[in-house]
């Protein structure tokens, strides 16, 4: 269940006043997150849009010709050969608005990240 509620509409806000041609991106990289952490809450940190799973979980964001994707750099690691084909840094990847968002890498990726937490919450 999502479990956020009044930061949501945050989200929804920075989603509709961001570009038109983000849009889409946006609410596709929210969704893939949503389906891969669905008890994950939605808020605004350092101004954009951020997935908490008893810490941050992911963040993304809207550029002027990409949306940047901050899964924390223990993700990008542990996918870098399925990020080759996109421009990274150590925690960073920046999926290009041009190309198809890449829904189940993201998912994939997220699904990595709460793991990776619900590992930390045990040990």
């Amino acid at each position: 269940m999502n479990k956020s509620k009044s930061p949501a509409s945050a989200i929804d806000r920075y989603i509709s006043r961001s570009p038109e041609a983000f849009r889409d991106a946006l609410e596709k990289v929210r969704a893939a997150i949503r389906k891969a952490a669905p008890e994950a809450t939605e808020t605004i940190k350092y101004g954009v849009p951020t997935f908490v799973l008893r810490e941050n979980l992911v963040h993304f964001a809207a550029f002027k010709n990409h949306i940047g994707f901050y899964p924390t750099p223990s993700a990008i690691s542990a996918f870098r050969d399925r990020l080759s084909a996109y421009k990274s840094a150590k925690g960073s990847v920046q999926f290009p608005l041009a190309s198809p968002m890449p829904v189940k890498l993201i998912e994939q990726m997220v699904r990595f990240r709460v793991k990776e937490v619900r590992r930390k919450d045990r040990g």
